[in-house]
């Protein structure tokens, strides 16, 4: 079987990725195996394209320009509150983050996490972005 390394990361960026990332905002996983088995899938797409098996995954990703699902679901994250507090998109932050209101020192960005009891918003958008 013929293997081009081209259209197969074309292929895996097209099809795969997508499916991967789909409103990686609102669910990301948080348990170490949730991530390891969405790792696997990229691990073993990243080893389609290469002949050479001596290749660690971490250089697999380098040569092929790829980041972790992890860092790439990091910088989704973070161009989203970019996007919020520059009103791009057509929700206001004042939904998802609560703002300094004192005037004290630094900026008037500083966001704050807000008390929560169940565990549930532990891992959500807003508590996982401030502590990034």
């Amino acid at each position: 079987m013929y293997k081009n390394k081209v259209t197969i990361l074309q292929l895996y960026k097209s099809l795969v990725r997508p499916k991967l990332e789909y409103s990686i905002q609102a669910w990301r996983p948080y348990l170490c195996k949730d991530i390891e088995l969405l790792e696997k899938l990229q691990r073993r797409a990243t080893r389609l394209m290469f002949s050479d098996k001596s290749l660690g995954y971490y250089d697999r990703l380098k040569k092929l320009g790829l980041t972790t699902l992890e860092t790439h679901g990091l910088r989704r994250d973070i161009v989203a509150v970019f996007k919020n507090f520059l009103e791009f998109e057509n929700v206001s932050y004042n939904t998802y983050f609560t703002l300094s209101q004192s005037g004290l020192r630094g900026h008037s960005y500083k966001l704050y996490k807000s008390n929560f009891r169940p565990s549930t918003r532990k891992f959500s958008f807003s508590v996982r972005v401030i502590n990034i």
